[in-house]
This record gives C-alpha cells, structure tokens and sequence, in this order.
C-alpha cells in the first residue's frame, strides 16, 4: 500500500457539482428570477421552489404566466394563483383552466386572496351541472361554504344532506338557499329537521317564508316570535293563507 508524504500536494480533485439552483433561490436577482420565469426549460420542481417566495415581484410572476412550458405545469399554476402578490389579470384567467379539485384547493388555500377565492367558487358552481354524482358528493363534503350552499339545491337527496353537514356552511347560505324559487320540499323539510340549523332563529323566519314548510313545524318556529313581528314575516310568506291565519290564532292566544 502507498502511503502519501504529509506535505505532498493533492492533486486536483475533478470538479463537483454546480450547487442546486433551489438551494440559492432566495439570493436570485430581479433579472435573474425573470430569466428563470421565462427559461423554455423550467421545470415544475424549480417553479415552485420559486414560487414559495412570498416576496415575488409582480413582473416575475407575470412572466411565468407568459411561459408556454409553465402553463403545462399543472401544479406550478395552482402555487401561481395562490401568490399573493400574483395580479388579478393574471390569476383569474387561470382559474377558468383549472379542474374541479384544483379549483376547491384554491378556494381553501388560506394563503389566496378573498377575491381570488371567490373567483375560483364562482368557476366551480357554474360547473355543477356538469360533473358526475361522485365529485358533487365530494365537493359537499369537502368544498366551501359558498359551494356547499349551492349544492343545497342539487337535485339529489344525498348532495343536498351531505352539503348540510359541511362545517364550512354558514346560515347566510342555508337562508339563500331555502328563500330561493326552486328550493324544494325536500330541502326545507331537511333544514326544519336539522339537529342543527332547525335551531337557529334567523333561518327559522326563512323556513317560514317557504311554502314547503309543514303545519307542525311552523306552529313550532313561530311560538317564538313576538305577534307583530309574525305579521311581517308572514306578510311576505308564501305558506297557504290558511296556515298563515292558524299561526297568526295561535300567535294571539
């Protein structure tokens, strides 16, 4: 075995590799992020590194959405319109190529902007229509608040309940729903029976709006409501005169 002399030179070693460019990301001047932006050859691993920048310019981050490579980037478009700083021109557009779950996890991206959410559930409930029983049922479970109250007026049984257990559901939603033309019996017998949207008062003077809205539970919802105050609901209610006039009997007594 030869041993080395202590105090021999080494020879030069071959040269290592060039430090990942992920690693230095947040070093990248302006010029450089725009070169990386616009780069033919990105890639989706090196675009979300930078894209997990919160401190992009919006020049940067309007080049990505110029590069043709970027845009066959499915989850490089999703971090794009979830930047905060990306502009509204850009990531609205965006929004429209994106398909149903990826339109749902940028509605609940808590880092996304509240206008850019919207965005996103207004794509997602005008599609509706269009997708299968299985991503409704889904999209119940799992969706907004503003997509579950939608799908309040699906025209399945299972879509409508499983959209009332969604905890993202508000009372603001529920009340549009039930006051909506084409809310059916269904929904409103459901919501008068729900363990817990039938106790809460506002949506109780909603159910009472309804026509749908059985004699039983009426007399139960308007116990207690002060007499003048059942006029008025009652006066815009579109129940049949005759329960109308026994709820106002009762009221009296």
């Amino acid at each position: 075995m030869i041993r080395e002399h202590k105090d021999a030179v080494p020879s030069p070693s071959p040269p290592g590799p060039v430090p990942a460019l992920e690693s230095s990301i947040h070093n990248l001047t302006l010029e450089e992020l725009l070169r990386l932006a616009s780069n033919p050859a990105l890639t989706e691993d090196l675009a979300l590194s930078v894209l997990n920048r919160g401190d992009l310019p919006a020049d940067v981050l309007e080049q990505f959405a110029k590069n043709a490579t970027f845009l066959k980037l499915r989850k490089a478009k999703i971090a794009l319109v979830a930047h905060p700083h990306t502009p509204r021109h850009v990531s609205v557009p965006l929004i429209r190529q994106f398909y149903t779950f990826d339109l749902m996890k940028v509605a609940l991206t808590p880092s996304v902007p509240a206008d850019v959410k919207v965005a996103a559930d207004d794509v997602l409930v005008s599609r509706l229509k269009a997708v299968t029983l299985g991503e409704r049922l889904a999209l119940a479970r799992r969706g907004s608040g503003r997509v579950a109250g939608a799908l309040l007026l699906d025209g399945e049984a299972p879509v409508m309940r499983m959209a009332l257990e969604n905890g993202r559901l508000t009372e603001a939603f529920v009340i549009q729903a039930v006051l909506r033309p084409e809310a059916n019996v269904v929904l409103v017998q459901a919501v008068a029976q729900h363990k817990k949207w039938s106790y809460r008062r506002e949506i109780r003077v909603a159910l009472l709006r309804t026509e749908h809205l059985s004699l039983a539970r009426a007399l139960q919802f308007s116990r207690d409501l002060p007499l003048p105050f059942l006029r008025e609901v009652l006066h815009s209610s579109r129940m049949p005169p005759r329960i109308k006039e026994q709820l106002l009997r009762e009221s009296a007594r």
